[in-house]
């Protein structure tokens, strides 16, 4: 859950922070090397759950930590999910897992950190030349737990929308720039679909049809929409949740979009032309690109459209957190926050390569970054980006979005129609409520 706010008269924990800095006179807000760096001789350990594109780009920027700094980084890879929370829940809980690891945000309340995480001091962070300032409000306040602060955010990674310029030109919805119109609310996206439908002959845009937990959060919380979690059940806006259900029923129904579609074929709809536009990750970005390089593929990306008053879209944080150790060796404790400014400090090829926005504010906001094309179009998905519920069994990998995103799929294919989706979505949930929590 969101931190209450501060009563009357006390200071803000953001205040709290930003005077922290001040005080230690060392605000710094630019993009520039660590500061006192260990040099050789020490060695941080680094797990981390991201494999293909995205782990080659993180590999180059862990050679480049280990030259500019002489720290030596053993980073290990684990598969993605399931199997690299249990690993790291495990070396956590007995004191001797790695020194860092990169965990989604959403992930981080499951994670127990009082007990399975050590935190971090803001004036560890200010010495290595970082700002609390420096990172959107939203994002930084979900890095705290009971006041203290457990993570730091690299990027943010989101549900976005991307669009086949040739397709959509013929269409008629671009701007005179080569952008995509900017519509409001769900009927003018529907005719912006139909008219790039007539150009494809088959689908308006393409999406997972398994992964529909993505859709239905960013409509719901569209809408202001809650679903609050506690100990014996939960709160949904039944309202709010049939206008998401029915907006995937109406584009399926419509043959706007496929019925069924998994990853690969969402992503081969956009590539072959079958779909003018895809709502897809941002990280999807590096296979286009390369489709672009191999056969052409005239592309652009903006965020999720305005379907109920906004642009808000599903998301989360790929982060830092230092799990518990039974003692730190000094020189380790502040090679391996130096590592964390670092990769920060240097995220701009970490946006660029990969497709997630940096959460460092002096990166994203950079003349450098907001003349990258396409990522400057749908930076400000960094402040419209709603993480999953705050409770432990959701967040990126976990139980909720997986279960409810099988009654989504049956939404799409025409199985389910949007009341008895919702009444299945309700179902798995207080399902959900009703199970122990495992790190308890």
């Amino acid at each position: 859950m969101r931190n209450p706010p501060s009563p009357p008269g006390a200071l803000s924990r953001r205040a709290l922070l930003t005077g922290t800095a001040a005080a230690a006179g060392l605000g710094l807000a630019g993009c520039g090397s660590i500061t006192g760096g260990i040099g050789g001789g020490t060695t941080v350990k680094q797990w981390n759950l991201l494999a293909g594109s995205d782990g080659a780009i993180m590999t180059t920027m862990h050679e480049q930590f280990m030259e500019e700094t002489g720290v030596d980084l053993k980073a290990t890879t684990f598969a993605w999910g399931t199997p690299f929370y249990t690993k790291l829940v495990m070396g956590a809980s007995g004191g001797n897992a790695a020194d860092v690891a990169t965990i989604h945000l959403s992930r981080l309340q499951s994670l127990s950190p009082s007990t399975l995480l050590d935190a971090i001091e803001i004036d560890e962070l200010v010495d290595a030349g970082l700002d609390p300032e420096d990172f959107t409000p939203d994002i930084w306040d979900r890095c705290f737990s009971d006041d203290r602060l457990y993570a730091v955010p690299l990027d943010t990674h989101a549900l976005v929308n991307y669009y086949n310029r040739t397709i959509c030109e013929q269409a008629g919805v671009l701007n005179p720039d080569g952008t995509l119109l900017e519509t409001h609310g769900v009927e003018e996206y529907f005719d912006l679909l139909r008219a790039v439908k007539d150009v494809t002959g088959e689908y308006g845009t393409s999406l997972d049809t398994n992964a529909g937990w993505r859709q239905f959060w960013a409509w719901y919380r569209q809408q202001d929409g809650e679903w609050i979690f506690h100990e014996d059940g939960f709160e949904l806006d039944d309202d709010k949740a049939l206008n998401a259900i029915d907006t995937m029923w109406r584009m399926a129904d419509e043959g706007l979009c496929p019925r069924i579609s998994d990853g690969g074929a969402t992503a081969a709809n956009f590539e072959n032309g079958a779909g003018g536009l895809v709502q897809v990750g941002n990280w999807e970005i590096t296979r286009f690109r390369a489709f672009n390089e191999a056969q052409g593929l005239d592309f652009s990306m903006t965020e999720m459209p305005d379907f109920f008053g906004n642009r808000r879209t599903q998301g989360d944080c790929h982060a830092f957190v230092l799990p518990r150790h039974n003692s730190w060796n000094a020189d380790v404790r502040k090679a391996t926050v130096d590592y964390v400014a670092f990769m920060l400090q240097n995220s701009f090829q970490w946006g660029a390569g990969a497709g997630h926005t940096p959460a460092y504010l002096p990166v994203t906001d950079s003349p450098e970054y907001q003349d990258l094309e396409p990522n400057a179009e749908y930076s400000g998905v960094v402040d419209n980006v709603q993480f999953d519920p705050d409770v432990w069994f959701a967040g990126s990998a976990a139980r909720l979005p997986d279960e409810v995103g099988r009654v989504f799929a049956g939404v799409y294919s025409g199985a389910n129609d949007p009341e008895t989706a919702l009444a299945a979505i309700k179902d798995v949930a207080q399902t959900m409520v009703e199970l122990p929590n495992p790190i308890d």
